[in-house]
């Protein structure tokens, strides 16, 4: 059997993600495993996982709500139960997940959230029908919760100016913050540039190993969604920022299993996802009080000034690793709009001299 090195960042949270799976799976009815083995071929195990969450939140609130479903454990649900389930099962279970309680807190759910919940039962029903194991599919009756546009939140360019001289010079933390930053400055400036100079995801950065910068190139090797791995190319200033970090990094004395990790924390092991999120709002926090920054509008900012730059969505969902352009679009549609309103600045029908011409 096959021992999975902990020093692969990758492999350990897909670890984990499948561990988590078979725990969640106790609790589901037996069919449940036929699904999921059913798509593992095209999803992720994280993927996966969310669906299963989502999955079992839909049959808990059939085991609170429908008379037939409460008669019964969840794990002992016969598949042809999935017959008995209408379309209004699914909607009156989409209205519910806008708030409700569990465990002692109330939980909501905007149209983003309330459409994923949609999209895991579709998948989920959409097998067994295909699969000739079940007649109905009122899932696919019910229609996606419809999205209103959010503005996007973002850094304008001299706030990401200002947010990187903070992370240099630290002048607005507190005391008992600045005692930290001594140690932490050149690898938080070196770890801030990257986020902003790639549009990579936290997810995705604190994944990095030494090994997946390349210099001679000027590009980083990444993991993305779904498991594929892509170079994202630097700039300058990101290079030089690198540069000065792994100065330093060659003195650090890894924890065992993280002698690979590109970033460390104090305790020299892997940065964690809340680690990089709780950097980026203690130093953001010093720049702007009205928007709330994390890492994922560092990966906005960076879009939004490489669609501004370019115009090029094609390229924009590219480097940001959107497998649907369509995504990217979504997201930049303000933008989009802002360059198709300019257009009526460049056309000119007649000429100023006409007009003085045509007043005589």
């Amino acid at each position: 059997m096959a021992v999975i090195n902990p020093q692969n960042y990758h492999d350990e949270q897909n670890r984990q993600n499948i561990m988590k799976m078979r725990a969640v799976l106790s609790t589901l009815p037996s069919f449940c495993s036929t699904y999921f083995r059913g798509i593992e071929e095209y999803t992720s195990a994280r993927t996966r996982l969310a669906y299963a969450y989502d999955i079992r939140l839909f049959f808990e609130f059939l085991h609170e709500r429908n008379a037939l479903c409460a008669k019964m454990d969840i794990k002992d649900y016969p598949l042809d139960l999935l017959d008995e389930i209408t379309r209004l099962d699914i909607e009156e279970y989409l209205e519910y997940m806008t708030l409700y309680e569990k465990d002692g807190r109330e939980i909501t759910n905007d149209e983003r959230g309330k459409e994923r919940k949609l999209a895991a039962l579709r998948s989920f029903y959409n097998y067994f029908y295909r699969s000739e194991m079940i007649k109905n599919n009122p899932a696919a009756l019910v229609h996606m919760p419809k999205r209103h546009a959010k503005e996007i939140i973002r850094l304008e360019p001299n706030e990401v100016a200002i947010l990187l001289d903070q992370v240099e010079d630290g002048t607005k933390l507190t005391n008992k913050e600045l005692e930290y930053h001594k140690k932490t400055k050149v690898r938080d400036v070196a770890l801030m540039t990257l986020l902003l100079g790639t549009g990579i995801r936290v997810s995705e950065c604190v994944g990095l190993d030494l090994n997946d910068v390349n210099f001679d190139v000027g590009g980083i090797k990444v993991r993305r969604k779904g498991g594929y791995e892509a170079i994202v190319y630097f700039g300058s200033e990101v290079e030089t920022a690198l540069l000065d970090y792994l100065e330093q990094r060659e003195h650090m004395i890894p924890a065992e299993g993280h002698e690979n990790a590109l970033f460390l924390s104090l305790q020299n092991r892997r940065m964690a996802v809340r680690s990089v999120e709780n950097l980026v709002k203690k130093y953001a926090s010093r720049v702007t009080t009205i928007k709330k920054i994390t890492p994922h509008k560092l990966r906005s900012t960076y879009g939004t000034t490489l669609y501004q730059e370019t115009g090029d969505i094609y390229l924009v969902a590219d480097v940001l690793g959107h497998k649907d352009v369509n995504t990217t679009r979504r997201h930049y549609a303000a933008q989009a709009d802002e360059r198709r309103r300019s257009a009526a600045q460049y056309v000119h029908l007649r000429s100023k001299d006409n007009d003085k011409h045509n007043d005589k």
